[in-house]
């Protein structure tokens, strides 16, 4: 009974898990350009000398005036500007707060593309599985009704339709991989530049102090 069920699964194809691998990679692509314009709009590369300049001076009112933008690293500076009366350790704690929280912000649908990158071959695979499994049974279809030559031939047209959906699985992945490993990179270093930052700050907190 189970089994027949399952057969009479199998015996859809693979052409509904095209489907859902075509669904699956306009979602890529959608998370693809929408993170590309969250790290495009929140672009430090000009500034952060200047930023870290300044810091490392501790003029940290003119650091704060700076970093207007909703980047990480000009939240780090303009929160450290904001607890720096209470010296290096509160300075400390409001940068590696800020960093914790702004992370999630930036690492937010990366989810998606890593799980396509690991899991979209497999999906096609599958469907790959299910077209010749297909194909095997209109073989057997057709030896017991005599098909002959033109039956096989298009049983072979099926199993090639079949392989399709690897192709296509792989063809998801391959993107959602390489986007995925650009912005952990990226993320990698907008925290290493905000780390940069707030340790620049504390620096100059503490010679600042200590030249009183």
């Amino acid at each position: 009974m189970i089994a027949e069920k399952l057969l009479a699964f199998t015996l859809l194809g693979a052409g509904w898990v095209l489907w859902l691998l075509l669904a699956l990679s306009v979602l890529s692509v959608a998370v693809m350009v929408e993170r590309a314009r969250y790290f495009g709009t929140r672009r430090m590369s000009k500034l952060f000398p200047r930023l870290l300049e300044l810091c490392q001076r501790g003029d940290l009112k003119a650091a704060a005036a700076l970093a207007t933008s909703d980047s990480m690293e000009s939240e780090v500076v303009r929160a450290a500007a904001d607890v720096a009366e209470g010296g290096t350790p509160a300075v400390e704690k409001a940068v590696q707060a800020t960093i914790d929280r702004r992370r999630l912000e930036y690492e937010r649908w990366l989810f998606v593309l890593g799980t396509l990158g690991n899991n979209a071959p497999f999906i096609g695979l599958f469907g790959t599985v299910l077209g010749i499994i297909r194909a095997f049974a209109d073989l057997a279809a057709a030896n017991r009704g005599g098909g002959g030559t033109s039956t096989a031939s298009f049983v072979m047209a099926g199993i090639s339709e079949a392989l399709v959906a690897t192709a296509v699985g792989l063809f998801v992945a391959i993107p959602a991989v390489l986007a995925f490993n650009i912005f952990q990179r990226l993320l990698k270093r907008v925290i290493g530049r905000s780390n940069a930052l707030g340790n620049a700050i504390a620096s100059g907190l503490h010679l600042r102090n200590g030249s009183r």
